[in-house]
């Protein structure tokens, strides 16, 4: 069983920068790995969300074992971890998977005028 969230796209050390640092809008990055459990449960949140937002949102998912690099640089130590990316700086970060409901709340008022 793949922790790859379908319709969500994978970022690496070298594309974060053009991806993430520089996107348009609001970016919610995943921090996975394939070992990661509650990596596999958030997969089908992050899909809805990417699907649901797509006009505001942008989100991405990184592995952490193949991109030590971006891990290495956001002190990435636990999976999943979700940060949010706005003007190519982290406004946020969660630790865990939680339901949808839950991570919505709480992207709420961080990605202004998104949700």
């Amino acid at each position: 069983m793949s922790v790859k969230a379908a319709g969500v796209p994978e970022v690496t050390d070298a594309d974060f920068g053009a991806e993430v640092l520089g996107a348009d809008r609001p970016v919610l990055v995943e921090f996975t790995a394939e070992w990661c459990g509650p990596c596999r449960q958030l997969a089908p949140v992050l899909s809805e969300i990417a699907r649901e937002q797509a006009d505001g949102l942008k989100v991405v998912q990184i592995d952490v074992d193949q991109n030590p690099g971006t891990t290495t640089a956001y002190g990435i130590l636990s999976m999943p971890t979700l940060m949010v990316f706005q003007g190519g700086e982290p406004v946020k970060s969660m630790v865990g998977a939680r339901p949808k409901r839950k991570l919505l709340a709480e992207l709420d008022g961080v990605v202004d005028g998104v949700l």
